[in-house]
């Protein structure tokens, strides 16, 4: 895809990470500069490293999405070192075991006489719970507020939140996650709506199963092979095969594109190779 995003300067959180780095080298490839946060400041610096070696511009900063005052520093560093900001990606996000079950299915015989080390949804941890809505929906919330608010005052921008095939239909076991990227999908058209007539597009990419470090130990085992979660989550996606991170490439290029997508706003697009047009039969 030929986009254009020359001059555009581009932040995108969670830039660390095995998508979002990938989306970030797309937006430099497209002509944007870019500033890659993350919570790990050497994982952000090295993606921005392998971006300028390519003859992109890019810096690598420590930010913490939950953390104004970390964000607001970064937004300067940022602004003195690139300009102000143009396009955000909103990429930070993630689950947490204290938010998640141990059986897809409650069994009264797991009431009583409950095993050691299962966790059912009476046992969810209300603090893990409330992390994974923090993490995934204020760790969306934040940015834009800091990120945003030049957009808002000047010419417009675009911003690109990441959903998932959760928020579409809930996965068994991770009602935390499941919720929390249900509110990124409300919250992407809602923020669609109030910044419309600021110039501000906000759509949202919901992606299906892609390997990364956070699931690959869920999905397969250490030889490769599928765990049983990681067999059922492909039975149940016609195209039989996990997403490969350039596979949200297009999707991203052509939203922040505003001549190709200049009239497509609040929408919350799947990257899923078919799994939620699959009925399971």
């Amino acid at each position: 895809m030929k986009v254009d995003l020359k001059d555009k300067v581009a932040v995108i959180t969670g830039g660390g990470g095995i998508l979002c780095s990938v989306m970030a080298k797309a937006m430099a490839k497209a002509g944007a500069k870019v500033a890659i946060l993350d919570l790990n400041a050497e994982a952000a610096e090295k993606v921005a490293a392998e971006i300028v070696a390519e003859g992109g511009q890019a810096i690598g900063l420590s930010a913490n999405v939950l953390e104004l005052a970390s964000l607001q520093a970064a937004e300067a560093r940022i602004t003195e070192t690139l300009g102000h900001c143009d396009i955000l990606v909103n990429g930070a996000g993630g689950n947490n075991p204290k938010g998640t079950t141990s059986k897809e299915y409650l069994t009264k015989e797991d009431l009583l006489a409950k095993a050691e080390g299962i966790t059912t949804f009476f046992d969810l941890d209300p603090a893990g719970v409330g992390f994974v809505f923090n993490l995934n929906f204020l760790g969306t919330l934040l940015p834009t507020q800091v990120f945003c608010k030049h957009m808002a005052e000047n010419n417009g921008g675009n911003v690109i939140n990441i959903s998932s095939m959760n928020a579409f239909c809930p996965l068994t076991k991770i009602p935390a996650y499941s919720g929390a990227k249900a509110a990124i999908s409300n919250f992407t058209q809602w923020l669609a709506v109030h910044f419309s007539r600021v110039n501000i597009r906000v759509n949202a990419i919901a992606p299906g199963f892609f390997l990364t470090n956070q699931n690959r130990a869920l999905l397969t085992n250490a030889d490769g092979s599928l765990t049983p979660r990681g067999n059922t989550i492909l039975t149940h996606t016609p195209m039989g095969k996990f997403g490969q991170p350039e596979d949200l490439v297009g999707a991203l290029l052509f939203l922040l594109d505003d001549e190709a997508a200049g009239f497509i706003n609040g929408v919350v697009l799947p990257i899923d190779g078919g799994f939620a047009a699959f009925s399971g039969v």
